[in-house]
């Protein structure tokens, strides 16, 4: 040490530490009763690994104190000095990070708590604690007190052997009036089932009348069933009593090599992939969280799990798990076994394979897109929406050995009611995951041909119209096109059905990219309008397909006047537009409310009575 130096030691202020513990690091000041009983589970793991056979109960008394008796390997007086008085410093473990206590290396790995901050947790609901120990690793030495203050005083003082007439330990509070609530005899039992439900040991809430309530036993994929179906039934009451609700069905989670065993419980309903479900996860026993989405691959949405585990680890405020190697191979090793569970179903239960595919085919279609095995069992049952309706792909290539697939919600429906008169099988491949499986279809079912659908292979299978009535019409059609010609489409004549639909518009991403390039363009100048100039490519034009077979087209095509004919095209092509049930650009809009006034207009004018009180005109 430099001659100038001089060393110190820090000053912890205990009040300012206690804030920043139930303020920033834990969730809730419940989390105090969780300390505790972790504590005492160490404490007794510890005992154990010196004595094996040694009892192993924890007892919590609830009234105007609270305190926490186990039966533990408990501390000595130069314990008391070494791990309660020193913030940060862990019974579990030395300077150097090795284990304290005398054979107690083969325990190292059952402690769940390792920072050595639980006990401060206390002082978040009490301003008072007292810890009364006698130590079963030397049973001569006497028994010790040692009492707290959340301003950062302590006492201790040793106790006659009487007193304390076992090995173990009792930490009692003194609650605070501001945090009663947490300490009450409802809460703690509460408290005490949710954090201490699943461990080993034997732990009892006694109330200030005598009443005992046993909080923990063994989960049911832990017991002996009398049978398969007992199995089923038990783990499924199981579900209903945690989450709340009937599973469609129960997936057994173990893992040797992680020391994991648990349950996923797959959701009865739909949910969104983005809403990920909060897992529950137990470490060695203790709940450590029920919210931890990163136990599961993001495709798995539709599961939610409860697990006991003893690799995985904890984050500092023990309410979280660390992202770590392991984290990440029991994640993907979990990912498998609900693949394995569902690529299963289709040999095993079809009917639930069905019921499970109707309520979840969203996670199924994602995660086929990744997995050939699964692609290959599952594609066939997944449900798409078609030109013959919601079906399966089995199904509709039945009928439909040539597959079109629409790249766009949008493009499905303009097409659709043609593309179904005229015997075309078109697949909507707008959703999401849709167009990639579907493309996929022929790895599974050699000999389906699967394509993009091209707004000219419906145009191919609209008939052609007589030419005679092509020439009758051939006026109206040469004004409907120059005035539809402003918005890069061009009008053509054909039968098809439905006789009920006036007019088509067969559009494709390609004209649409163009039109709004353009568009962009005209209302840019300088230098930007330059470059999306230079980016202009030679694309077909979108085609507004008039039907003669239609009652409205016949008669439209019939007019002569230049201003009706103008007004007539546009509302046509307004209709075409709405049909097609895209977003309508400004300029769309304006030409629809301009059809509209237009037609009003000649209605009128044709129609009503003029100045003079003669008769209506008659119509076109």
């Amino acid at each position: 040490m430099h001659p100038s130096e001089s060393a110190h030691t820090f000053q912890v202020d205990l009040r300012g530490l206690v804030d920043l513990l139930s303020h920033h690091l834990y969730s809730s000041p419940r989390v105090y009763l969780r300390e505790l009983l972790q504590n005492a589970v160490d404490a007794i793991t510890a005992r154990q690994a010196l004595t094996p056979g040694a009892p192993g109960t924890i007892t919590v008394r609830t009234g105007e104190t609270l305190t926490v008796t186990d039966t533990g390997v408990g501390l000595t007086e130069a314990d008391v000095h070494r791990f309660l008085a020193t913030i940060g410093r862990s019974s579990k473990r030395t300077a150097d990070g090795a284990l304290d206590g005398a054979g107690l290396d083969a325990a190292r790995g059952e402690f769940i708590g390792q920072f050595g901050i639980g006990l401060l947790a206390c002082f978040v609901v009490a301003d008072e604690i007292t810890v009364v120990s006698r130590s079963a690793a030397d049973p001569s030495a006497p028994a010790v007190e040692w009492r707290g203050h959340s301003d950062g005083r302590y006492t201790i003082r040793t106790l006659p052997a009487s007193a304390v007439p076992e090995p173990g330990t009792t930490v009692r509070l003194t609650p605070r009036a501001d945090n009663a609530e947490w300490t009450s005899p409802e809460q703690v039992v509460s408290l005490a089932r949710h954090y201490g439900g699943l461990l080993r040991h034997e732990v009892t809430v006694v109330g200030p009348r005598g009443e005992t309530h046993r909080v923990n036993e063994a989960p049911p994929w832990e017991r002996e069933h009398r049978s398969p179906l007992a199995r089923r039934e038990a783990l499924t009451a199981y579900c209903k009593d945690l989450f709340g609700f009937a599973p469609l069905d129960s997936v057994e989670l173990d893992l040797p090599a992680a020391g994991l065993r648990g349950v996923a419980y797959v959701l009865p309903t739909a949910v969104s992939p983005a809403q990920r479900a909060g897992h529950r996860v137990h470490l060695k026993g203790m709940l450590l969280t029920d919210q931890a989405p990163e136990l599961l691959p993001e495709w798995a949405f539709f599961v939610r799990c409860v697990v006991d585990t003893t690799s995985l680890r904890p984050t500092a405020s023990r309410e979280a798990l660390y992202e770590d190697g392991t984290l990440s191979a029991v994640r993907d090793a979990l990912g498998d076994r609900i693949r394995d569970w569902l690529t299963g179903l289709a040999a095993s239960d079809p009917s639930l394979l069905h019921r499970f595919i109707d309520t979840h085919h969203l996670a199924v279609k994602a995660l086929a897109r990744y997995d050939d095995e699964l692609l290959r069992i599952v594609l066939p049952w997944l449900p798409f929406e078609t030109t013959d309706g919601n079906v399966t792909l089995e199904e509709f290539v039945r009928t439909h050995p040539t597959v079109l697939v629409a790249r766009s919600v949008e493009e499905f429906r303009q097409v659709a009611p043609i593309a179904s008169a005229a015997g075309l099988g078109v697949v909507n491949g707008g959703y999401t995951y849709d167009r990639d499986l579907v493309h996929r279809l022929p790895e599974i079912r050699p000999g389906t041909a699967v394509t993009d659908l091209d707004p000219a292979t419906v145009t191919a299978h609209l008939d052609a119209v007589d030419p005679t009535a092509e020439l009758r019409a051939a006026a109206f059609l040469a004004i409907a096109r120059e005035t539809i010609a402003a918005h890069d489409c061009d009008v053509v004549l054909r039968d098809f059905q439905p006789v009920t639909a006036p007019a088509l518009l067969l559009d494709n991403r390609e004209a649409r990219h163009e039109r709004t390039r353009s568009g962009l363009a005209a209302d840019s100048d300088g230098l930007w309008a330059d470059i999306l100039g230079s980016l202009r490519q030679e694309t077909p034009r979108a085609q507004l397909v008039l039907n003669h077979l239609n009652p409205l087209v016949r008669q439209a095509i019939t007019i002569a006047e230049r201003g009706l004919a103008v007004t007539t095209a546009e509302a046509l092509y307004g209709q075409a537009l709405l049909l097609s049930r895209r977003p309508l650009r400004a300029s769309e809009s304006a030409l629809l409310n301009r059809a509209f006034i237009g037609l009003l207009t000649h209605a009128m004018h044709h129609s009503g009575p003029d100045a003079a009180g003669t008769e209506p005109r008659k119509e076109l």
